[in-house]
């Protein structure tokens, strides 16, 4: 079983400056071992991490393997999962006996949540909020809140926003709807966020994290704006602000997603919209492209 994310999206729409084509595309991965190890048995449900790493440029050197610098993604910088077969590292693969393929395919976008929340140094001591609730922002927001955090998830989509009471977020705020920097005052008693993780990227949403968070608070981008941003960087100094950026996931991050839902402290159901075979899934894909507010999360059925 093989999800479905924005950058795949954008793939069949010819929009990512990562791809060259042709490209078969799927790096969200569910599925089931046929050829296993002593190890990995045959039968072994597992998920993947769809990354790569080269053990020697600087990330990899100091044990960041998720940013290596030559990192090829499945179905980004190589062909992905939307395949019959596909042969995999075994130090790539994560099992687990208790989560069934729709489980074990939704892990992989969690992990870039769960990995940012980790790149802020969250505790449960912590106001966590996050901007966007999509797949990797309702990562960042269980994750969070998995962890103890306050979280605040912020959103312009009330049907995201339930979602995201439904992951573990304890306040929402509408930012259409509501005045942003006034809730947040309101929900901090007048502090601010510890840490806010901007899931979006977008320009606004980039300038309102280092805006609203607090004085010797941490911005976590995972989201990257397509445009130039420009800042008033008093903010960074003024307020002694920990600016980070987060890529992908570690190891740890999957066991930590894996952990999380074999425990049922994720919405499942509710975050998984539509389920295909592979014969419906161009027209399902031409539907979402269409329309991108029809789905939340697409999952295709590659093998029954």
């Amino acid at each position: 079983m093989v999800g479905l994310c924005g950058s795949d999206l954008n793939s069949f729409r010819g929009a990512n400056p990562l791809v060259t084509y042709p490209r078969i595309i799927g790096h969200e991965i569910g599925a089931t071992v046929l050829q296993g190890s002593a190890s990995l048995t045959a039968g072994t449900k597992v998920t993947v991490s769809p990354y790569t790493h080269c053990g020697c440029c600087a990330s990899c050197r100091r044990g960041r393997v998720n940013a290596c610098q030559f990192n090829q993604t499945y179905g980004v910088q190589r062909d992905g999962a939307m395949t019959e077969l596909l042969r995999v590292p075994e130090g790539k693969i994560h099992a687990s006996a208790e989560l069934s393929l729709t489980e074990l395919c939704i892990v992989e976008p969690l992990t870039v949540g769960v990995h940012a929340v980790a790149r802020g140094r969250v505790s449960a001591a912590d106001i966590v909020a996050v901007f966007g609730c999509g797949g990797v922002g309702l990562g960042a927001i269980a994750g969070a809140a998995h962890r103890g955090a306050r979280t605040i998830a912020i959103d312009v989509d009330g049907s995201k926003l339930a979602l995201a009471q439904a992951a573990g977020a304890t306040d929402v705020i509408h930012s259409q709807r509501d005045d942003l920097h006034a809730r947040l005052i309101e929900i901090t008693n007048g502090a601010g966020p510890d840490v806010i993780i901007e899931a979006i990227g977008l320009p606004e949403t980039f300038r309102a994290a280092v805006e609203e968070v607090a004085f010797t608070g941490r911005v976590v981008y995972i989201g990257y704006a397509k445009q130039p941003v420009a800042y008033e960087t008093r903010l960074f100094v003024q307020k002694e602000l920990d600016i980070l950026g987060s890529r992908n996931a570690l190891p740890d991050d999957f066991r930590e997603v894996i952990a999380m839902l074999e425990a049922g402290k994720f919405p499942v159901d509710m975050a998984v919209s539509t389920i295909v075979p592979m014969e419906e899934a161009p027209a399902v894909i031409s539907r979402w492209s269409a329309n991108p507010s029809l789905f939340t999360k697409i999952m295709v059925k590659i093998n029954d």
